[in-house]
């Protein structure tokens, strides 16, 4: 298994810090999640159902009725190798590391930077893409990826697309073309919708790929409650509003506060910032001692920052970096 952020158990034991006093920062999922309505005791009682109203609540939502209703876009990720075809997969390095795993039977190319992805794509078969990337924040015109999925379809491959972290600026994604052969775009409502515990996410593909996936998952991909939730959540256009509006808000918070404890030049979306600093680590153990659980990663060295949910876990953080001024100056 890999490792991933939101291990706050394993973390409250390592520094022997109560559960209940940690900000947990490590994720970049919407700290302030959506209120799911009480559910009904048929989403409990009942077998799921694909008429209950989540495949057209989806469809409105995102634009594009050529979808089908994962469990969490892990599932496809994990399922989608097993379906594609094509030797030679090109993807960003760092990356979601889970995209690596499950192609790792397969010729990986790890590219540093779009001009090395760029390269990659006319000597692919796959290019996989996290849009906007996790955990380094490179986003891309939507013309380029447009370009890019010409190409490889062209010669029967295929573009696949996580778009986990693009809710918050919709206007970016590949959406418009979902259906398109060679074309895979990955949505999920953990990031955005802060439901990550209910594994809900939808693969947008042409219709045998969808087919070939529901077969390979089998009946009932998403249980009754997940169903009901998400349904309420993709419905709620006001939330959805209000919730862009203040998140893109707090992302330049975020930034600006780093910057303020002499962490300058972070980046990413709305739902999180990234920076490199040779004593990343240092910084996380430091962090974690204060119940600050951020992401810590080696290759870069460097550190994620999600969104303080709360007024007070503002100003801990804010707190927790003025302490460690002396740590900060040695990048």
């Amino acid at each position: 298994m890999l490792e991933h952020g939101g291990r706050l158990r394993r973390a409250a034991a390592q520094f022997r810090i109560p559960l209940a006093d940690w900000v947990d920062l490590s994720t970049g999922i919407n700290p302030r999640p959506y209120p799911v309505p009480p559910l009904p005791t048929a989403a409990w009682h009942r077998l799921p159902e694909d008429d209950d109203g989540l495949e057209a609540a989806a469809a409105a939502y995102y634009g594009s009725a050529e979808l089908l209703p994962v469990a969490g876009s892990q599932a496809a990720i994990q399922a989608l190798p097993q379906l594609l075809p094509g030797e030679r997969v090109a993807l960003l390095q760092p990356g979601y590391a889970e995209h690596a795993h499950a192609w790792r039977d397969r010729r990986l190319r790890h590219c540093r930077n779009a001009a090395d992805l760029e390269a990659a794509v006319d000597t692919s078969d796959i290019v996989l893409l996290i849009h906007p990337n996790n955990p380094t924040g490179l986003c891309f015109e939507r013309d380029r990826l447009h370009d890019w999925h010409a190409r490889l379809a062209r010669r029967g491959g295929w573009l696949l697309v996580d778009e986990a972290f693009l809710d918050c600026a919709p206007d970016a994604s590949l959406l418009p073309r979902a259906g398109a052969a060679g074309l895979v775009v990955l949505r999920s409502l953990g990031k955005f919708f802060g439901l990550a515990g209910a594994r809900v996410g939808f693969v947008f593909a042409p219709r045998g790929l969808r087919d070939a996936l529901a077969e390979r998952l089998g009946p009932w991909a998403l249980s009754g409650p997940a169903r009901y939730a998400a349904t309420a959540a993709l419905a709620d256009t006001a939330w959805q509003a209000a919730t862009r509006h203040r998140l893109a808000r707090d992302g330049e918070r975020l930034q600006s506060l780093l910057a303020a404890h002499g962490l300058a030049g972070s980046q990413g979306p709305a739902l999180f910032k990234w920076l490199c600093h040779p004593q990343a680590a240092a910084l996380h153990q430091a962090l974690a001692a204060q119940a600050i659980l951020v992401r810590h990663f080696d290759a870069p060295a460097s550190l994620r920052f999600g969104l303080p949910a709360t007024e007070t876990e503002w100003r801990r953080l804010g707190t927790a970096l003025g302490g460690l001024h002396d740590l900060i100056r040695q990048g």
